[in-house]
């Protein structure tokens, strides 16, 4: 049992921050990755707003535990993040170019403060909850389908930036046939099909989310429904392929908000990675469906991600 209000708490702790679009995130966790206490607060643009949000987390998390002391700080946040630095560039939905996020913060919380960028944190994040073992050199993934498409890799436990950090930025891969413009510059990127943003685009409702409502007429038999259903879930197939086949991962955990769309969007994901594979004795035999976990819901996998990063940085 967690310690009480009123109890002093000597273990080391890490405190995790997820920085999302509408909402950051804040949890305490115990060296063993279990959930101490949570906050939240919505999301403010800009530096200072950023930057006020998550040392006011900080602070009442550890207000909240008498005693308690932050080892370390781990925050997670969009954008394209160096996390030896600490500096974050161009994350436009937050209104940030660019942030020494890691420093400021720092200085405020007396505390090291390490980031991430928010997939890889996220798939940290989603390997603990879901306990999923790690083996020396051998790679695991997790596919976000938010509002954009990324991948983040672990190898042996740790998270893979590769040389200059974009390593997981499989949304820019420029090969789906139908050939959008994408923000990158770039025409073709599976992102312009396979996320949130793109199912919006795609499928514009007046009410409610668009990813439900496509998935709920497509499930009634229309037909303009299941052809658009189709494109996005052969977006994330070809998505899900190139990490396959590129990393080779033991497990390949897919979440972001396409998946709340549940198990039927999964069942067609896999029928059609095994439609892919049934010509291919070569994918047949890479068994790239049997690898696919579904991302654990309602936890707060960014935030947990996020200071298990600061605990093995």
């Amino acid at each position: 049992m967690p310690p009480t209000p009123t109890q002093h708490y000597c273990e080391p702790i890490a405190i995790g921050v997820d920085v999302g679009g509408t909402k950051i995130e804040a949890v305490m966790v115990d060296l063993h990755g279990n959930v101490l206490a949570s906050q939240r607060t919505p999301t403010h643009r800009g530096n200072a707003a950023v930057l006020h949000d998550i040392t006011m987390l900080c602070q009442q998390l550890i207000a909240a535990r008498p005693g308690a002391t932050a080892q370390s700080i781990g925050i997670g946040i969009p954008g394209q993040v160096d996390s030896d630095s600490g500096v974050i560039h161009s994350a436009v939905n937050l209104g940030i170019s660019e942030f020494a996020v890691a420093d400021e913060a720092a200085a405020l919380l007396h505390a090291p403060v390490h980031v991430e960028n928010d997939v890889n944190a996220a798939a940290l994040g989603a390997m603990a909850v879901l306990g999923v073992s790690t083996r020396p050199n051998v790679a695991d993934a997790f596919i976000n389908l938010g509002t954009g498409l990324a991948a983040g890799i672990i190898r042996s436990g740790r998270i893979d930036h590769g040389a200059t950090g974009i390593c997981g930025e499989i949304g820019h891969i420029a090969v789906e046939p139908h050939r959008f413009a994408c923000p990158c510059g770039q025409r073709g990127c599976l992102e312009t099909v396979a996320s949130g943003s793109a199912v919006e685009r795609l499928w514009p409702v007046k009410h409610g989310a668009a990813m439900p409502d496509l998935m709920a007429k497509a499930q009634t038999g229309d037909a303009k429904a299941n052809e658009m259903l189709d494109m996005v879930v052969a977006g994330v197939c070809r998505a899900v392929q190139i990490t396959a086949l590129c990393v080779d991962p033991a497990t390949i955990i897919i979440g972001g908000g396409l998946t709340r769309a549940g198990q039927p969007f999964f069942d067609r994901i896999t029928a059609m990675l095994r439609e892919l594979a049934s010509g291919s004795a070569f994918l047949t035999s890479a068994a790239i469906d049997r690898r696919i976990i579904a991302a654990p819901a309602g936890r707060p996998i960014g935030a947990i991600g996020a200071a298990k990063a600061a605990f093995i940085r």
